[in-house]
This record gives structure tokens, C-alpha cells and sequence, in this order.
């Protein structure tokens, strides 16, 4: 009989760290987690919630046992589950991620009435007219005229930011955030890249593309980006 323990918690600042062995079957882990966490609450006697890291390794759980072991953790009066860290994913999850960090090269005008919507990045080397449409769940770099509506980020995430060659749009989104393009815009010879980004008040910003090297330094697959 093996003696290696299937839970290991270990206290942090920010709360608990909940290290599940891989190796062991589903059933045997819920039950010594069940049994150490119950001990665990006991010794607590404070009423302060603890955020909670769960760390499962190498053992893929479905959606329902995420959910299960999420239930069994928020029974215990102070405790609540922050995040669920595996190093499996399914080939759906995989070819997901891979969609949502590929840049998609695009050469075409996007005319009015017309949508182009593509997920990850979108590179489009042409102009987008007035009542044209680009939507991209990432950011949108368009290496022409931007006349029509841009959506970055248009999945939520609000890190996406729009660049353009000519930024003139009749609207800019950046996830849930709206904007009309101002009557001015920094750039007002045309001779310079602009960007939009979402700034820390929760407002659009319109500025030169250099700033992205500072206001979003992990664009690094971008050249610049540090």
C-alpha cells in the first residue's frame, strides 16, 4: 500500500494552495479531499473567506468534476475556489487556444453592409469603408483606412486593442466598451499608425501606435513588443 498522501495543502498569503495527486482514482481523491478539508476548517477560527488554488497536475477533469470538486471545496464555510490548474487540456481546448493566439492575414476591402469576423488576431492589409464592419476576439490591425466599426476583443477580452494606417472610424469597440471616433485625432497628417486601447478609467483611448509598447507590453508577437 502506497503512503504517498492524494492532498496536500499548503497555506499562503493569498490563501490555500490544494495540490491533488494525478495517479490516484477520481473517487479516492474526492474522499481524502473531503475528509482534509473538513479538518482543515475546524482548525480554522477565523470567519475571513480563503481563496483556494487547486492543482491537479496531469489529470484531466471534465467540466462535471471541475464543478464537483468546486462544490465540495464552497461546502466548507470559509473556503472558496479561485482557480483550477491542469496541465491537460482536450484537443477541442487545444485547437481553441491555438484560434484565439493565430494571427489571420486578410487582403481585402471591407466594404459597407459587409462583416469580417475571425477569431485570434486579424491583420488586414486594405480599408475598411464607411458601413463596413471587422470584428476579431483579439486585436484588429488594419494596414489601410479605418472608415467603418472595428470590435477587438469582441469575446470579453478587454487587453485587445485596434490599430489602423488611417484611423477615421465611425465606431470603435474594445469588448463591451463603445466608442465614436472624436473630431479630432492625434494623428491629423495621416503619416503615422494610430491605436485604440482601453485605458484604466474604462475608457477608449485613441493615442500613436507607439504607446502599445508600454501601456501593452505582452504583445511580443508583434516586432517592438517586449
Amino acid at each position: 500500500m502506497k503512503n504517498t498522501q492524494n492532498v496536500t495543502i499548503k497555506g499562503t498569503k493569498d490563501g490555500l494552495t490544494l495540490h491533488l495527486d494525478d495517479t490516484c482514482s477520481y473517487e479516492e481523491l474526492k474522499k481524502e479531499l473531503d475528509r482534509k478539508l473538513a479538518n482543515t476548517s475546524k482548525a480554522q477560527e477565523e470567519d475571513r473567506l480563503l481563496t483556494v488554488k487547486v492543482k491537479v497536475g496531469n489529470r484531466y477533469l471534465s467540466h462535471g468534476q471541475q464543478e464537483e470538486l468546486k462544490d465540495l471545496i464552497r461546502q466548507k464555510r470559509n473556503l472558496l475556489v479561485d482557480v483550477i490548474e491542469t496541465n491537460v487540456m482536450t484537443i477541442a481546448e487545444a485547437e481553441e487556444l491555438r484560434q484565439e493566439n493565430e494571427i489571420v492575414s486578410v487582403a481585402r476591402i471591407v466594404r459597407s453592409g459587409q462583416v469580417l469576423e475571425i477569431t485570434g488576431d486579424l491583420l488586414l492589409i486594405g480599408d475598411v469603408n464607411p458601413g463596413g464592419t471587422v470584428k476579431a476576439s483579439g486585436n484588429v490591425f488594419v494596414m489601410g483606412s479605418l472608415k467603418g466599426i472595428a470590435h477587438a476583443g469582441c469575446n470579453g477580452n478587454e487587453q485587445a486593442v485596434i490599430g489602423a494606417s488611417s484611423m477615421k472610424p465611425s465606431q470603435l469597440r474594445i469588448a463591451g466598451c463603445i466608442s465614436r471616433a472624436p473630431d479630432q485625432l492625434p494623428n491629423e497628417d495621416g503619416k503615422a499608425m494610430e491605436c485604440a486601447y482601453i485605458s484604466e478609467d474604462q475608457q477608449i483611448v485613441i493615442d500613436r501606435l507607439q504607446t502599445l509598447m508600454k501601456i501593452r507590453p505582452n504583445l511580443t508577437r508583434f516586432e517592438g513588443g517586449r
